[in-house]
């Protein structure tokens, strides 16, 4: 990372749009900023805040940062977010996601973190995705280039489990959808007896 990170965390921000009139000020260390007054970081901290949706990620880290394709942290945990926006899919660089202490309850949205090529720290404990039975299997099992995940090492044994977890379940799910795919369709009706 270059630089600290631009930090907005703990201030009362609601929506990311108004993010943009705080001054990121204040950290341990100054940000070094262009003429631009923007940072050349490539972390941001958003955490403890009351953000419940993504809308204006995009924009949000372009207004800080010089090089917004480079994002390469961003902590937005202790938020109220309901879901894991495709927005975030956008930031390619991402290594590092900070995602926990949230409410996200939809597990398989897990799923759109594969597009991240690059992410190897993730954190979702603290929603209620976290209580689901085969919350870790699936996390590791989609996101294989995980090597942290919650504060945690992703071991080899881990990998193996959610390999054995993630064949045995698209057996199980193409088991189940086996019979309806061999279920005949019915036959049209033609003439008037249709209509009985």
């Amino acid at each position: 990372m270059s630089g600290a990170p631009v930090d907005l965390s703990f201030r009362h921000i609601s929506s990311l749009e108004d993010a943009w009139s705080e001054d990121p000020g204040g950290a341990l260390r100054p940000l070094k900023r262009n003429p631009e007054k923007k940072s050349a970081s490539r972390g941001l901290r958003l955490n403890n805040n009351d953000i419940a949706d993504l809308r204006d990620l995009q924009t949000a880290v372009g207004h800080f940062l010089s090089e917004p394709s480079q994002l390469a942290w961003l902590d937005l945990s202790f938020n109220r977010l309901p879901h894991i926006d495709h927005v975030l899919c956008e930031l390619r660089a991402l290594r590092v996601l900070y995602l926990h202490g949230n409410n996200i309850f939809i597990l398989s949205e897990v799923d759109r973190l594969g597009e991240l090529p690059h992410l190897q720290t993730l954190t979702l404990h603290g929603n209620m995705i976290a209580t689901h039975r085969n919350y870790r299997n699936r996390v590791v099992s989609t996101l294989p280039q995980l090597k942290t995940m919650d504060f945690s090492a992703v071991t080899p044994q881990d990998r193996v489990t959610a390999t054995m977890w993630r064949r045995s379940s698209d057996r199980r799910r193409g088991s189940e959808e086996a019979p309806r795919r061999a279920a005949p369709e019915p036959p049209e009706s033609t003439g008037p007896q249709a209509h009985v």
